[in-house]
């Protein structure tokens, strides 16, 4: 009796053969079980004791994307010895191709994600630069996708050949289009990945200056000194020369004065001494020079050369408002006298 249910025929298959497909399942799901507890479980036990990250992150994508897979690999070679009509047999083909696409498309996606992700901590970026780096994880995603979907559609016998033509003249047309989008993008990844400036800097670009804002896909915001936002395509940023001030170690500073000609020439020899020890007093300044440069229209012309160990320029004006106290102050004890524009009329009498 019991042997007549097992050789009973079900849809094309006896009893038996169901059965024998469950059990076969259902161990494939037991050896996979006891590899994720035993073995996975020491793999992450052991992890955990490295100093690095990457074997603990392989671990982890191991386990979401791979076992999927695993557990679909088991029923499917349960079913193989089942007799199956043409649609159902395909139907889980192309189910099987499917998951193998999704589940190979994260996978690489979270390899992207993970490097970049590394990369970013490496370099000790910020918030915003965290920003930036999620802008170029979604564009990442999507080319990844569309190359998935296009692989995956090869695969289940679709003739993608003219699609692919159709895509390759549509894209010609919208890259001519769209040239000026596309090299903004490309301009955007040479900023996060070449690191010209940064949220936060203090820029030049031609005649524009002020400090960054926001850096997009396709434009990067500045707010000037007077307050109002400027905003630049990133190819014009990349295309320009820009100065970034934020970056500088030292501020060199030079200025010129200029004293009567009715200054003795021991007084004049005096002025190159006095200034190097009056900017010698500053703190956070190297002195470089001081000479007497030249003989100008209406005075006699002094040049004058230091560094401010800072780019702040608050502090470097603080600093130059002190040096030019002190040197009103010896001067005045000195009894030097500043020059400034004047003419002297000579009357000759007929």
């Amino acid at each position: 009796m019991f042997q007549d249910v097992l050789y009973q025929i079900v849809f094309h298959n006896r009893v038996l053969d169901y059965l024998i497909c469950f059990f076969t399942f259902l161990v494939g799901a037991i050896i996979i079980q006891i590899f994720k507890s035993i073995l996975l479980n020491r793999l992450k036990a052991w992890t955990e004791k490295t100093s690095t990250t990457l074997d603990d992150f392989l671990i982890q994508a191991v386990k979401k994307q791979l076992f999927p897979l695993l557990y679909f690999g088991a029923f499917y070679l349960s079913i193989r010895g089942l007799v199956l009509s043409s649609v159902l047999y395909k139907s889980i083909n192309i189910l099987g191709l499917i998951l193998l696409t999704i589940f190979g498309a994260r996978f690489l996606l979270t390899m992207i994600e993970y490097s970049l992700k590394a990369y970013w901590v490496k370099k000790g970026m910020g918030t915003a630069k965290k920003q930036a780096l999620d802008g170029i994880i979604m564009v990442t995603k999507v080319v990844v996708w569309g190359f998935a979907v296009i692989i995956l559609l090869d695969n289940l016998g679709i003739k993608i050949s003219a699609l692919v033509a159709g895509l390759g003249i549509g894209g010609i047309a919208i890259a001519l289009a769209a040239q000026a989008v596309l090299g903004d993008l490309f301009s955007y990844f040479t900023i996060f990945f070449d690191r010209p400036f940064e949220i936060d800097d203090f820029i030049i670009v031609g005649d524009y200056l002020g400090t960054v804002e926001h850096v997009g896909i396709k434009t990067t915001r500045v707010r000037s000194l007077s307050g109002e936002q400027l905003v630049f395509s990133n190819s014009d940023l990349t295309n320009s020369r820009l100065r970034n001030y934020k970056r500088m170690d030292k501020r060199r500073v030079n200025f010129k004065l200029g004293v009567t000609y009715e200054t003795g020439l021991e007084q004049l020899k005096e002025i190159p001494t006095m200034i190097a020890n009056i900017i010698k007093s500053v703190d956070d300044v190297v002195f470089d020079r001081a000479h007497f440069f030249s003989y100008g229209d209406f005075s006699l012309v002094f040049d004058v050369v230091y560094y401010v160990l800072s780019s702040d320029y608050n502090k470097y004006m603080d600093i130059q408002q002190e040096i030019n106290f002190k040197i009103k102050e010896e001067f005045e004890k000195r009894k030097i006298e500043f020059a400034y524009p004047t003419q002297t009329l000579y009357l000759n009498k007929m």
